[in-house]
C-alpha cells in the first residue's frame, strides 16, 4: 500500500487529485465543528444521547461527530447513503428504474439525479423531525419559528453539500467520495476512543499490567482488521466457458473466463438494518417521552447493545440472538434484490457461455443459487464475529468505542477500493498503447 501511494506522488495528475481530495476533506471536517445557530448544543447532545441510543451512536460515527454536535454538516452523508440503498431496492422492485439502470451512461445519470433529489427529500424529513424533537426540548436560544427555519435551511443545504462535495472527489480527486467522506468521520472518532481506552485500562497501573493491557487492545484490533480484509477480499471463481463460433473463415470465442462471487456480497448493510431495526423502539420512547416498566423495560434493555455481553444483564443476551438473526436474514435478503441467478444464466446462455460440468439455463441458475447461499451463509457468519467481537469487549470489559466491526468493515473497504482505483490510474498512465510502439 505505502509503496503504491509513493508511486503515486510521483504522477502528477494523481498528485493533484489526492490534494484536492485532502483540500475537500478539510472542508468537511471544518462544517463538523461549526454549530448550528439559534440551538443549545450542550443540552442537545445529552438529547441525543438519550433519544438515539445504539442508533445515535451509529450517526454519529457516520457523521464524525457532527450530529450529536448539531453542526452545520450533522446530516453529513447518512441522508445520500440512505437514498443509494433505497434506489438500490426500487431498482429491483420497479422495472422502469431497472430499464433505466440498463441504459448505459444516460441511464446512470438519471439515476444519480433521481439519487440526489431523493437525499435532499429525505434531509428535509431529517431536519424536520429534529426540529420538532428541539421544539419539545427547549432547546432553542431563539424565536421557535425562526429556529425552526434555521434548522431546516442550515441541515438540509449542509447534507446537500456534503453531497456536492462528495461528487467533486469522484470527479476531480481520488476514490469514491463520499466513501472517503465516510472514511474521514469514522477516522476522525479514533483518537478519542484510544484515549478512552488509555484512561480506562493503561493509566495509573503498574507496567506490567500496561504493557498487557496495550498487547491485548492491539492484538484485538489487529485480529479484527485481518478478519476484515479477508471478508472483504474472499471471492469464489465460478468458471465459465464460452464455446466457439465460426465467423466467415474465422472461429471466435472459445475463451475461458470466471464469475466472481464475492464472500461478503451485503457489505455492513445487514449490521446497519439489523441496529436499525433494534434501536426503533427506544427512539419511539424517547421522542414521544413514554416511559416503560416491567416487561417492556426488559424488552428494551435487550434491545440495547450497551447491555449485550454484559454479565450483570443476562436477560439482554435475547436481543444479542434476535441480532444476530436479523444480520442473517438481511444477508440474504439484500443479496437476493442485488444479485440475480435467473439473469446471469439466461446471458450466459444468450452468450454462449455455461459453466463446465453444468447445463445452460435452468440448471446454471440452481447451481448459482446452491453457491450463492452457501457464500452468503459464510459471508453472515463473517459479519457476524466481526460486528460481536467490539460488542463482547464493551459488555464484559466496557470498553465502549466507536470504531466496531461495522466501521472497520467500512474503513477496509474503502482503503482496499481507494488503493485499486490508483493503481489502476497508473497503469493507464503508463499503457503505451499499440500507436506508441
Amino acid at each position: 500500500m505505502f509503496k503504491t501511494l509513493r508511486d503515486a506522488l510521483r504522477v502528477k495528475d494523481i498528485r493533484k487529485g489526492l490534494l484536492f481530495t485532502f483540500f475537500i476533506l478539510v472542508v468537511v471536517r471544518l462544517g463538523c465543528i461549526i454549530p448550528v445557530p439559534g440551538l443549545d448544543t450542550a443540552a442537545i447532545k445529552a438529547y441525543m444521547e438519550s433519544a438515539f441510543g445504539d442508533a445515535g451512536g451509529l450517526i454519529s460515527t457516520f457523521t464524525g461527530g457532527s450530529f450529536e454536535q448539531m453542526s452545520i454538516f450533522a446530516l453529513n452523508v447518512t441522508p445520500y447513503i440512505t437514498s443509494s440503498i433505497i434506489m438500490q431496492l426500487l431498482t429491483i422492485a420497479i422495472p422502469a428504474l431497472e430499464e433505466m439502470q440498463k441504459d448505459g451512461e444516460d441511464g446512470r445519470k438519471k439515476m444519480t439525479a433521481i439519487t440526489r433529489y431523493v437525499t435532499i427529500l429525505l434531509a428535509i424529513i431529517e431536519s424536520l423531525g429534529l426540529a420538532i424533537g428541539f421544539d419539545r426540548g427547549n432547546y432553542y436560544t431563539i424565536n421557535t419559528t425562526l429556529g425552526y427555519f434555521v434548522v431546516l435551511i442550515t441541515l438540509t443545504a449542509g447534507s446537500a453539500f456534503v453531497m456536492w462535495l462528495g461528487e467533486k472527489v469522484t470527479e476531480y480527486g481520488v476514490g469514491n467520495g463520499i466513501s472517503i467522506i465516510l472514511l474521514i468521520n469514522i477516522v476522525s472518532r479514533m483518537p478519542s476512543d484510544f484515549k478512552d481506552l488509555y484512561v480506562m485500562f493503561v493509566k495509573g497501573k503498574d507496567i506490567v499490567d500496561q504493557v498487557i493491557a496495550v498487547a491485548i487492545v492491539l492484538g484485538v484490533i489487529l485480529v479484527t482488521v485481518v478478519l476484515v480484509v479477508l471478508l472483504q477480499d474472499g471471492v469464489r471463481k465460478i468458471p465459465v466457458q464460452y464455446a466457439q463460433k465460426v465467423q466467415g473463415r474465422r472461429n471466435v470465442g472459445g475463451q475461458q473466463s470466471h464469475i466472481p462471487l464475492k464472500v461478503n456480497t451485503s457489505s455492513v448493510i445487514p449490521v446497519i438494518f439489523a441496529s436499525s431495526i433494534l434501536s426503533v423502539p427506544s427512539v419511539v420512547m424517547n421522542l414521544f417521552n413514554l416511559k416503560a416498566s416491567g416487561t417492556w423495560a426488559k424488552i428494551l434493555e435487550g434491545l440495547n447493545q450497551g447491555y449485550w455481553c454484559n454479565p450483570n444483564h443476562p436477560w439482554a443476551s435475547i436481543g444479542l440472538i434476535v441480532y444476530i438473526l436479523l444480520v442473517v436474514f438481511f444477508a440474504y435478503f439484500y443479496t437476493s434484490v442485488t444479485f440475480n441467478p435467473m439473469e446471469i444464466a439466461n446471458n450466459m446462455k444468450k452468450g454462449g457461455g455455461f459453466i463446465p460440468g453444468i447445463r445452460p439455463g435452468k440448471p446454471t441458475q440452481d447451481y448459482l443459487n446452491k453457491i450463492l447461499n452457501y457464500i452468503v451463509f459464510i459471508g453472515a457468519v463473517g459479519l457476524i464475529i466481526v460486528a460481536i467481537i467490539p460488542i463482547f469487549f464493551n459488555g464484559w470489559f466496557g470498553a465502549n468505542v466507536s470504531f466496531g466491526g461495522t466501521s472497520l468493515i467500512i474503513i477496509v473497504g474503502v482503503i482496499i477500493e481507494t488503493i485499486k482505483q490508483i493503481e489502476s490510474k497508473m497503469i493507464v498512465r503508463n499503457y503505451s498503447g499499440f500507436l506508441n510502439s
